[in-house]
């Protein structure tokens, strides 16, 4: 189990790798009991029903969680990979449906890191597009910003058009 571990599309926020921890720990925890059970002569329980997170982060990695030592290790990596996942911080002025958070992270991955992930907030002052930070640089790519970069020329043109050259 060694390798860098990839994030699938539909994990696109650290709160959905932190998702993917606890459901790893919940498994576990059954795993375990299940176990225990067995050995006293018990019943296992059903099997727990993986997330569509979880189910697509083992295809992608190629891994499985039936053995108690690969499953220990795999948590360890991910609650390495929650602690030190690149976030950028994306602000629209409305919500954004997960579909699109879903293409926005794939790309960032491909352009960018293949772990990042992306933190979504709302600002309606934005008026129209998005504010990307990163933890180094700031890019508004608003409309705000396109209207006070050019407040002076818009003064120009309404008062040409008004007639106050």
């Amino acid at each position: 189990m060694n390798g860098q571990l990839t994030l699938p599309p539909s994990v696109v926020t650290k709160l959905d790798v932190s998702h993917l921890v606890s459901e790893l720990e919940q498994i576990d925890n059954q795993q375990t009991a299940d176990t225990v059970r067995e050995k006293v002569g018990g019943q296992a329980q059903a099997g727990a029903l993986l997330s569509e997170q979880l189910t697509d982060f083992l295809q992608q990695n190629q891994l499985t969680i039936g053995n108690g030592l690969e499953r220990s290790e795999l948590i360890k990596r991910v609650r390495s990979l929650k602690e030190n996942v690149p976030i950028i911080h994306l602000t629209f002025a409305v919500a954004a449906d997960r579909e699109s958070l879903r293409q926005l992270v794939e790309w960032v991955r491909s352009s960018l890191h293949p772990q990042a992930v992306i933190d979504v907030g709302m600002q309606p002052a934005l008026i129209a597009g998005v504010s990307v930070r990163t933890p180094n640089r700031v890019h508004d790519l608003s409309m705000r910003s396109v209207l006070k970069k050019n407040h002076g020329l818009l003064v120009k043109e309404l008062g040409a058009l008004r007639g106050n050259d």
